[in-house]
């Protein structure tokens, strides 16, 4: 501990947070922490977002290749060269996250931003809209708009599919960001640098026997949902045409 500056110390003694401190102590004691021993030890599932919460707090990580229990190479986290790097608490973390999130259930209502699924805020994650790794942190006040709220498995899906995009691993573009659905789903250009389009469908209360209707009928005709779904839509469209 001793080769790491005093400032940075402190920082990392003041992280409560518990998915984040865990790495932290992990990483001052060992020197690194792998993704194994973040799901193995830890229980910790999806490793790139306690390495997130680290970041969020300002703390650098670097992502390094070492060899896990089966010989396989797996990756893993350490700190950066805390000489070389600005660091500071971002707010994210904090109480300020708080009412940023009111804020955003204010104007936008108590959903997902990317499922539009209505749930207890308790189940509610607050996420940027460009991801930290590319943009970096948004200030000493950050501005609610500059951040999303998602369910569970939203978070989990923006993650994976950030996390092999182009600009997340190299290019460092914050108006390529901008313009990616997972930054704004209501109006974007491409999905992570890709030419793809999607919408993401579902049914809550009344609408379920819908779903269930729409179900039978695409199983009737033989079809996944999706592809049956995509049929009644391009019909639709050709009747608007005709």
């Amino acid at each position: 501990m001793a080769k790491y500056p005093k400032e940075f110390l402190k920082l990392c003694r003041s992280v409560t947070a518990k998915r984040a401190r865990t790495v932290i102590d992990h990483i001052l004691k060992h020197g690194r922490i792998s993704t194994e021993e973040l799901k193995d030890k830890y229980g910790y599932n999806h490793p790139p977002r306690a390495a997130r919460d680290v970041k969020e707090h300002g703390i650098p990580l670097e992502r390094v290749t070492v060899t896990g229990s089966d010989g396989r190479k797996i990756a893993a986290y350490r700190f950066a060269d805390p000489s070389k790097v600005k660091f500071r608490r971002l707010a994210g973390r904090t109480g300020l996250s708080k009412r940023i999130k009111q804020s955003l259930i204010q104007k936008y209502g108590c959903r997902c931003f990317i499922y539009m699924e209505e749930l207890p805020e308790a189940q509610l994650q607050i996420d940027h809209r460009v991801p930290y790794e590319v943009a970096g942190d948004t200030g000493k006040q950050p501005v609610a708009d500059g951040f999303m709220l998602l369910s569970g498995s939203a978070n989990r899906a923006k993650s994976w599919s950030c996390e092999h995009c182009e600009n997340w691993q190299n290019l460092k573009k914050r108006e390529i960001c901008l313009s990616c659905y997972w930054a704004y789903p209501e109006e974007y250009s491409h999905i992570a640098m890709l030419p793809v389009r999607r919408v993401d469908l579902l049914w809550q209360g009344n609408e379920i026997a819908q779903y269930d209707q729409l179900r039978k009928d695409a199983h009737k005709a033989a079809k996944p949902i999706p592809q049956f779904v995509k049929e009644i839509i391009q019909r639709a469209l050709q009747q608007e045409q005709d």
